[in-house]
C-alpha cells in the first residue's frame, strides 16, 4: 500500500465527513432564517473560493484539512445592518440556536445510518458463527462449547454472522458480565452455554476479543493453493498468481493453507522464500509480508460448495435495513461513550485513543480492501466524530449545547466571562487529547 494511496483515502474521508457535519449546521441555519456568510472545508488560507446564492455565501476549500466551519451573521463578531438583525445567529431563540448547533453531529449519525442501510439492502457475504475447537483453559472451553457448533443466539437475541457474535461478546466482556449462548451442532442438537467473562481486561479491547475468550472461527482444511491475488499487494509484486500451489516456505514443508498463513505471519516485514508449483513446474519466489498487517494480499482457493457452507448473505428490505442501521449506529455511539467514560476513570488505557496517523492508516487499508470496507470505515468514523462533538467541552458543539441548556434553565444566556473561561478550559482539554492521540500514533509507528 503506497503512501499516496493512504493520503488520498484519508483526504477523501476527511472531506466527506467534514462536508456532512458542516452541511448539517448550514442547512438547519438556512431553515431557521439565519444568514450564512461562509462554508469552509478546512482552516487557514483559502485554496479555492467561490460565491453563490442571494446572500453570496462563500464556499471555501482551505489549506489545513483537519476540520471546517460555517460562519453565520453574528453581532458578536462584526456589526450587523439593522435590516438584517433578524437574520443574525445571536438574535435567534435559544431553541433555534440549539438546533443549528446540534445539526452537525446529528448529520454524522444520519450519514452512518444511510451507509449502513445501503449496505444492508445491497447484501453482504459474512462468515457464519461456526466455532473451531476452543483452546484448553479458555472461557469457551470451560463453557463446554465444541468444534462445529454454530451460535444461534446470544443472551436470547438471534445472530447470523461472526461479526454479530464478536460485537455481542465485546459489549458483555467490557461489562464483565456472563454471556449466554445458544448453539446447534452438526447433528441438529440444540444446547446452551454460559461464558464467564469476569476476567476479561478492558485493556485487551484492541486485541481479538473472541480469541481472548477462546472463540475461533471454524475453517475447514484448505490446500495451500492461491485463489486470488490483490492488485498492488506484496503477493502480486512477488509474481504470485491464482492457481499457484505453495510447497515450501523458507525450506519448511507447507501442508495446508493454515500452515502457509502461519509461516507468512511469523515474518512481518521480512522476506520469505516460497517454493511453488505452477503448471507442473517448480518455481522459487520471494515475498515480503506487510510489516503491520503481516499479510501478503492473497486468498485461498475455495472449492465448490465451500462458500455456501461457511458464509451467509445478509440482506434486508428497505424498512428492516433502516431499522437495523439505526440500531447499529446507536450501539456504536453508546459503546464509544462508554469507552470514553472508562478512559476518564482509568479503567481503560488512553493508549486506545487514535490520532490522524492511525486513522489515515485505517483509511488506506479499508480503501485497498474495497468500496464496502471503505464505506464501513467512513460510517464508523462519522459516528465517532458525532460522539466527540457532543462531548460537553467548550469549543466543541457539545460545549455550546451545554451553554444553551444552562440558558434554558436560568432563563438568560451564560455570561461572556464564563464563556471565555470555558473556551480556555476547552482548548486545554482538546490539546491534552490531541497530545495523547499523537503520542499513541507515534508509539504505534515505532513499535508496529
Amino acid at each position: 500500500m503506497s503512501l499516496l494511496h493512504t493520503v488520498v483515502a484519508f483526504v477523501v474521508a476527511l472531506g466527506v465527513l467534514i462536508v456532512v457535519h458542516e452541511y448539517g449546521h448550514y442547512l438547519v441555519a438556512r431553515l431557521c432564517g439565519v444568514k450564512v456568510l461562509r462554508f469552509s472545508v478546512g482552516f487557514g488560507r483559502p485554496l479555492v473560493l467561490w460565491r453563490t446564492g442571494r446572500d453570496r455565501t462563500e464556499w471555501v476549500i482551505a489549506a489545513v484539512p483537519f476540520g471546517g466551519y460555517v460562519k453565520m451573521l453574528d453581532e458578536r463578531e462584526a456589526p450587523v445592518a439593522h435590516a438584517e438583525l433578524r437574520r443574525a445567529f445571536n438574535r435567534q431563540s435559544v431553541w433555534r440556536r440549539l438546533l443549528i448547533v446540534a445539526a452537525g453531529p446529528l448529520f454524522n449519525f444520519v450519514f452512518a445510518v444511510l451507509v449502513y442501510s445501503g449496505l444492508f439492502m445491497y447484501g453482504l457475504p459474512e462468515a457464519r458463527p461456526v466455532i473451531a475447537p476452543p483452546p484448553a483453559g479458555s472461557a469457551a472451553a470451560a463453557a463446554g462449547l465444541k468444534a462445529g457448533d454454530t451460535v444461534r443466539a446470544v443472551n436470547g437475541e438471534p445472530i447470523a454472522t461472526w461479526q454479530e457474535l464478536r460485537w455481542r461478546v465485546l459489549e458483555r466482556a467490557l461489562q464483565h458480565e456472563p454471556l449466554s449462548v445458544e448453539t446447534i451442532d452438526e447433528q441438529g442438537h440444540l444446547a446452551s452455554a454460559t461464558l464467564d467473562l469476569s476476567a476479561f481486561s478492558a485493556n485487551d479491547v484492541e486485541t481479538d476479543v473472541l480469541e481472548r475468550v477462546g472463540l475461533r472461527l471454524y475453517r475447514p482444511r484448505l490446500d495451500a493453493v492461491l485463489g486470488q491475488v490483490l492488485a498492488g499487494s506484496p503477493a502480486e509484486r512477488a509474481g504470485l498468481k491464482p492457481g499457484d500451489r505453495v510447497v515450501r516456505a523458507d525450506g519448511a514443508p507447507i501442508k495446508d493453507w493454515e500452515s502457509f498463513v502461519s509461516a507468512i505471519r511469523a515474518r512481518p516485514g521480512l522476506p520469505v522464500s516460497l517454493t511453488i508449483e505452477r503448471s507442473g513446474k517448480a518455481h522459487v519466489v520471494e515475498v515480503t509480508p506487510d510489516a503491520k498487517t503481516r499479510l501478503i494480499g492473497a486468498g485461498a482457493y475455495q472449492p465448490p460448495g465451500y462458500a455456501e457452507k461457511m458464509f451467509v448473505r445478509v440482506q434486508y428490505g428497505p424498512l428492516a435495513s433502516v431499522s437495523r442501521a439505526a440500531a447499529k449506529t446507536w450501539d456504536i455511539a453508546i459503546f464509544s461513550l462508554r469507552m470514553l467514560g472508562r478512559m476518564l476513570v482509568g479503567e481503560v488505557s488512553w493508549r486506545h485513543l487514535s490520532g490522524p496517523v492511525t486513522i489515515a492508516d485505517f483509511a488506506g487499508q479499508s480503501a485497498q480492501m474495497g468500496w464496502i470496507s471503505y464505506l464501513t470505515f467512513l460510517a464508523l468514523i462519522s459516528i465517532s466524530l458525532g460522539v466527540l462533538n457532543l462531548l460537553p467541552i467548550p469549543l466543541l458543539d457539545g460545549g455550546h449545547l451545554m451553554y444553551y441548556g444552562i440558558e434554558i434553565v436560568k432563563g438568560k444566556p451564560v455570561s461572556e466571562r464564563v464563556m471565555e473561561l470555558g473556551q480556555r478550559v476547552g482548548l486545554a482539554l482538546l490539546l491534552v487529547m490531541m497530545a495523547f492521540a499523537f503520542y499513541n500514533d507515534l508509539n504505534r509507528l515505532l513499535t508496529g
